[in-house]
């Protein structure tokens, strides 16, 4: 008996996007499949800002994964750009995953949500993944699993999963796959992301400055990678970066007292870089104010929104 390659008949492919409220566990999931971190997570709604693909690898298969911004109500510029990201996508993939989680009811946001999807998408094919079930009773996963097929509507597999534990996570790749058509790998065998390095190490650096911080900072947070540059005679590699955000209080809390705050910013920002290009790397941030700049198009433009 043969094994399926990435050119043969019984190999198949696709696009598939996971969207939600924000804090349903997107960007977890999207790690939890791929086998590797490649989506910054936080328990902060809105912390993904753009469509991140993740890629996992079976012999008998590839899925292209797309992380989604939470859509919500837009009070920015910047979010309405991030909702625009979310319906763009939608009409770019084979197959749309609602995810809500098992411990919260199901309200007005997702069925707007599952609304959307159906009119802007009608013919493309839909999961609904219940998330978090770690977190709940069995006889909680089958009411939220019930509740979210009669939203989901007939046509519409729905897979309870838990990216924390790996409970069905295998399942829910298997289901994905077979709603896939047959045909080639988009990309090489191991490969587990497209997004640039430099995407990452913004994305890392941000993960780490937004942890135990107040309600409205992740909003105003957006950091940006100025310069990577090997050093020479070394193998240490030199990351320059900075960290905007819309108030010169915001800057303190960046910063904290006496740098401490950023320090210990950078110390968590670094380990996941060195991971992501394995070697030493010595990293500089700077925090500066670039006043309302969710606001402001041509600041949003040079922060890479």
């Amino acid at each position: 008996m043969s094994t399926p390659s990435s050119t043969g008949p019984q190999f198949r492919s696709g696009f598939v996007c996971f969207v939600g409220r924000p804090n349903t566990g997107k960007s977890t999931l999207t790690n939890a499949l791929v086998g590797d971190k490649i989506a910054i997570t936080s328990n902060r709604p809105q912390t993904t800002r753009h469509a991140i693909r993740g890629i996992v690898n079976r012999p008998d298969a590839q899925l292209i994964l797309i992380d989604t911004p939470g859509l919500h109500r837009p009070r920015t510029l910047l979010g309405q750009r991030l909702n625009d990201v979310v319906r763009d996508t939608y009409s770019e993939v084979d197959v749309i995953c609602v995810c809500i989680p098992a411990d919260e009811a199901i309200g007005p946001g997702d069925r707007r949500i599952v609304e959307q999807v159906q009119t802007i998408a009608p013919k493309t094919k839909k999961v609904g993944v219940v998330t978090k079930i770690d977190r709940v009773s069995p006889d909680k996963v089958a009411e939220q699993l019930m509740a979210l097929s009669r939203l989901m509507g007939p046509d519409a597999e729905v897979v309870p999963c838990s990216a924390k534990s790996g409970r069905q996570l295998d399942t829910l790749s298997d289901v994905l796959v077979s709603l896939c058509d047959e045909g080639p790998a988009f990309y090489p065998d191991g490969e587990l992301t497209d997004e640039p390095e430099q995407v990452l190490m913004a994305e890392f650096i941000r993960e780490a400055a937004l942890e135990g911080v107040r309600d409205e900072l992740p909003h105003s947070l957006a950091v940006v990678i100025e310069e990577v540059v090997p050093r020479d005679g070394s193998e240490i590699v030199d990351v320059y970066a900075h960290l905007f955000v819309e108030r010169d209080s915001q800057k303190g809390i960046i910063i904290g007292r006496k740098g401490a705050r950023l320090k210990e910013v950078g110390t968590a920002a670094r380990g996941q870089i060195e991971r992501l290009l394995g070697t030493k790397v010595y990293l500089d941030l700077h925090v500066k104010v670039a006043k309302d700049w969710q606001r402001d198009p041509k600041q949003l433009g040079r922060l890479g929104f």
